[in-house]
């Protein structure tokens, strides 16, 4: 077989395809199905070869290799053994239309990637690709990076080697090989997977029925998401705009009302109906950003629709319907949800409800409309609206209605006689005040007046209701009817704007809750006098109980009188069965009290981020404690044991009767008991220590002192150590003893740490706008990395400290005697290699001052 001529130079080189054989499991035949597929391609005069392909020792797969060029293996030797990789280079030069490709998630040898490779043998394949070439592999589902985890808690096994999953949903063409759980055993049990010696451990293993079960299902699902990501780029480029419900798709509609949850339910059950079912929530918001439902109901809906395994939108529209059907087409849906109509039967005569607007408009897709509770009842009386209007403007309108037409209808009279629309233009002014300040009911009171007035004073016959002309008829009827209009018009203009107003008042109070429980030093007190102020309100109560049983109790509150229980507030909104939200002062309107239940959720979440902080610090303490107390039994049964033992054999030695020791001995041994018992002394000290300074009982004694007389006690029995204080350094407050114990820990430290040639120097440092006196204790020692530097303050932390001489306690006590005092201690690297233990002390009447700014 002659190899493919190369391309031309000059042309640009297309991409390679790429076929991915999905096996289910290992064993399903996915390397069979791509050198099937090799030969079918060969058979059309297709250039193939086979790159690489692991047959296993199977018999039935390495016969089909027959026939197929197959390029020679990249050797490598990875320890001890002769490794055969994918030669990348020799597919370039052979440069065939394909090349077949085994084990797409495969990890290439070391030597590959020393010799400049790659280290996956997927990025081969995309080098392959890119130089033009299609490639067919194969991979199996356990091998993808998404589902590692989901796959090692269905089996147990973890798969060490992966592929992103953007590898194989950018293939071209994936092709699921698939089995039954019951096929692939049998193919086991005869020996076509593996070796008669590994057949029963996988059959109880990795080759359990619920495993491959489970496998298959994730192989199906993954495949079926890339087929409808498929199907939805198909539709795109076609410019199809009509739904294709290839899977049960279920769309939602939520308007905030109490009966969400009933429609979520229904839906989330049709969903449910067939397998790969998805269900949307959708609200649609107006454009006009009015609030016309309630936040924390919609919060509430949208937590059941995502308890419930679907997702939640929300959209701007101003057609209520359109958009739901914009949405639905978008998500290409096969059903649609809604409830039923809301609106009184005669206010369905001059506006359609969505139910109608989204089964008019929905073509192809299904429309279940829900029956619930909250729906219109067919003779109920219709629910008054709030007033938009306040009861000052309300009155004056109705003074304007019942005084106006008559003050008009007496300065027609006096006039000179005019014809019928000019009285009735001037009618028309007073009904259009009527209703600019006092709304729809005054002004058709107005008209009314109005209307009568022109009736018996204006029409003929006068001074009777009855009209002798048609043409006065008309006039009057459109003159109420244009009263009528113009009244509604403006009351609707009114209420419209209260809305708007009202609108951005809660938007901007939300906001402020919001940036309270972000920002505030102490969110739960700050929220509550936003809320009290906010209402206007004597007091904000927020009640608690540990269950349903329980006693109420106060959790939070501000203003007074403080309520203790929810009966005794003025209004009130349960979050939940355990936290109530009180307020004291005076009755809230509805629309006040849809804004506090917003409120009440906020505060509640608030609270519980507060419960959770102090939890979480409380285990933290606990851990802290575990590992102290961990640490603490480590060092007694070691660290302090040592000692005891070296005193208890020393003094048995001492102590034996039938022993005569030498004088000399007996003073080593009487040395040795002396030595020890220091060492208990200085470990014990040290534990005392470190628990005076995590218990807080530390009360220094500070007093003007100066550094140097404090140091050169500290290191007068520890030689080998420079001292380089100046006598001239001003005064510090501090506790001599406390920081005397200090300087001696660090130093030692050091000298243990660095040997010979510690130094301590002092200088007056003015770091961050702080002036203080800086001692630095520096040795030339080992150092310690980055964040070791820190954990060197640590209990029981000895970095580095191969001795058995202490607990390593000593900078941990160090830093709390110094924090004690007022200082500041923190670690270094020194110039040239070694740590530099660095305290700052507060100048005399600077008490506490660094201790204030410590970082972190």
């Amino acid at each position: 077989m002659s190899p493919a001529p190369a391309a031309p130079a000059a042309d640009v080189v297309r991409r390679g395809r790429l076929r991915v054989f999905l096996g289910a499991a290992p064993g399903v035949g996915k390397t069979f199905a791509a050198l099937d597929e090799a030969h079918r391609r060969l058979d059309r005069g297709t250039d193939v070869v086979v790159g690489l392909v692991e047959c296993h020792r199977r018999e039935r797969t390495e016969a089909l290799l027959a026939g197929l060029e197959v390029l020679p293996r990249r050797t490598t030797h990875h320890r001890g053994l002769e490794v055969g990789e994918l030669d990348v280079e020799a597919v370039l030069r052979r440069r065939p239309e394909v090349v077949v490709v085994d084990e797409l998630a495969h990890t290439n040898a070391p030597g590959v990637v020393e010799a400049g490779g790659h280290a996956k043998r997927w990025q081969d394949v995309e080098q392959i690709l890119d130089a033009g070439i299609d490639v067919v592999s194969t991979v199996n589902i356990q091998h993808l990076e998404s589902l590692n985890d989901v796959v090692e808690h269905i089996t147990g096994i973890e798969q060490r080697e992966t592929i992103p999953d953007a590898v194989l949903r950018a293939a071209d063409q994936v092709q699921l090989v698939d089995m039954t759980p019951e096929a692939l055993q049998r193919r086991l049990s005869h020996g076509n997977v593996y070796g008669a010696d590994r057949v029963d451990a996988a059959l109880s293993n990795y080759f359990r029925t619920g495993n491959l079960t489970a496998l298959r299902e994730l192989a199906l699902l993954w495949l079926a998401d890339r087929v409808d990501e498929g199907l939805e780029r198909y539709r795109a480029q076609q410019g199809i705009e009509a739904t294709w419900p290839a899977r049960e798709r279920v769309v939602v509609a939520l308007t905030g009302g109490a009966e969400g949850a009933t429609l979520v339910r229904r839906a989330a059950r049709l969903a449910g109906r067939g397998a790969g079912g998805e269900l949307h929530a959708v609200h649609v918001a107006r454009g006009d950003g009015l609030v016309r439902s309630s936040p924390a109901r919609l919060a509430e809906q949208r937590e059941l629709v995502e308890a419930l395994g679907g997702t939640y939108h929300q959209v701007v529209g101003e057609d209520v319907a359109t958009s739901l059907l914009e949405f639905a087409r978008g998500v290409n849906a096969s059903q649609i949800v809604v409830g039923a109509s809301r609106h009184r039967p005669l206010a369905s005569l001059f506006r359609r409800s969505v139910g109608d607007g989204v089964v008019r408009g929905a073509g192809a897709i299904d429309v279940l409309v829900v029956t619930h509770d909250q729906q219109a009842r067919p003779f109920g009386l219709p629910r008054r609206a709030g007033a938009a209007l306040p009861g000052s403007r309300r009155v004056l309108g109705w003074v304007v209605a019942l005084l106006g037409p008559l003050a008009v209808t007496g300065l027609l009279v006096l006039l000179p006689h005019q014809d019928l629309s000019t009285d009735l233009m001037a009618f028309l002014v007073v009904v259009v005040a009527a209703a600019l300040v006092g709304g729809v009911l005054p002004a058709l009171a107005a008209a009314l007046v109005a209307g009568l007035a022109v009736n018996w004073f204006f029409t003929e016959p006068v001074h009777q209701f009855t009209i002798a002309q048609p043409a006065n008829a008309i006039a009057l009827a459109v003159f109420l009817l244009v009263a009528l209009a113009v009244s509604s018009t403006v009351d609707t203009a009114a209420r419209r704007t209260r809305d708007a107003q009202r609108s951005r008042a809660e938007s901007e109070a939300l906001s402020v809750l919001t940036r309270t429980a972000l920002l505030a030093a102490d969110p739960l007190t700050e929220a509550m006098r936003h809320t009290r102020q906010t209402f206007a309100v004597d007091s904000v109560t927020l009640l608690e109980r540990a269950d349903a049983r329980s006693p109420w109790t106060v959790a939070a509150a501000t203003g007074d009188p403080v309520c203790t229980q929810p009966g005794d507030a003025d209004a009130e909104v349960v979050v939940d069965d355990l936290t109530c939200l009180v307020l004291r002062g005076r009755l809230l309107v509805a629309d006040d009290r849809r804004v506090l239940e917003v409120f009440a959720a906020q505060i509640a979440a608030v609270r519980q981020k507060q419960r959770l902080r102090a939890e979480a610090a409380q285990v933290r303490r606990l851990e802290e404690g575990d590992a102290v107390r961990g640490a603490l039994l480590t060092a007694v049964s070691h660290d302090l044991r040592t000692p005891l033992a070296t005193l208890k054999a020393s003094l048995d030695s001492l102590r034996a009767k039938d022993i005569d020791l030498p004088e000399d001995v007996r003073d080593e041994l009487l040395a040795e008991v002396g030595h020890s018992a220091d060492r208990l002394q200085g470990l014990i000290d040290d534990l005392l220590d470190l628990t005076r300074v995590r218990s807080g009982v530390v009360e220094p004694h500070l007093v003007v002192v100066d550094l140097d007389e404090v140091v050169h006690a500290a290191v007068r029995d520890l030689p080998g150590v420079e001292v380089r204080v100046p006598a001239d350094l001003p005064p510090v407050s501090t506790d001599p003893g406390l920081l005397q114990r200090v300087v001696a820990n660090l130093v030692q430290n050091a000298v243990r740490h660095g040997g010979n040639g510690v130094q301590v120097d002092a200088a007056v440092s003015t770091e961050d706008g702080h002036r203080a006196v800086r001692l630095l204790v520096v040795d030339h020692g080992p150092g310690l990395p980055g964040a070791a530097k820190e954990r060197a303050f640590t209990p029981f932390q000895r970095l580095g400290d191969r001795s058995t001489a202490g607990l390593g306690l000593g900078l941990a006590v160090a830093r709390g005697l110094a924090e004690a005092v007022g200082g500041r201690l923190d670690a270094a690297d020194t110039p040239g290699g070694g740590l530099t233990m660095v305290l700052d002390l507060p100048l005399a009447g600077h008490v506490h001052e660094l201790a204030e700014v410590r970082p972190g």
